[in-house]
């Protein structure tokens, strides 16, 4: 029997490795805010092929939930700057 965690960690810290965090900057209600996996994110629901407003909006949140801290208060506006770079329009 192995002692070994399941998945990609950090042999000092025990957190997640620093190469596998990849940040983006994006506008969040006006203040650069960065996003872990933002391309991953948007790649991953673009390849859902879903056609609905607010059903690619929710998978965003969902997905850019598992790899950030989503403030509660600030849901919309993260919806909002996904919704943006899914878009791919400029902020």
């Amino acid at each position: 029997m192995t002692n070994e965690k399941e998945g990609d960690y950090c042999t000092v810290c025990g957190g997640i490795r620093p190469d596998a965090i990849k940040i983006r900057t994006v506008l969040v209600d006006g203040k650069e805010t960065g996003i872990n996996q933002l391309d991953l994110i948007v790649a991953g629901v673009r390849d859902l092929h879903l056609e609905d407003y607010a059903a690619i909006r929710a998978e965003l949140l969902r997905w850019a939930g598992e790899f950030n801290y989503i403030p509660t208060k600030k849901r919309d506006a993260y919806g909002d700057a996904l919704m943006r770079e899914y878009k791919g329009t400029p902020e």
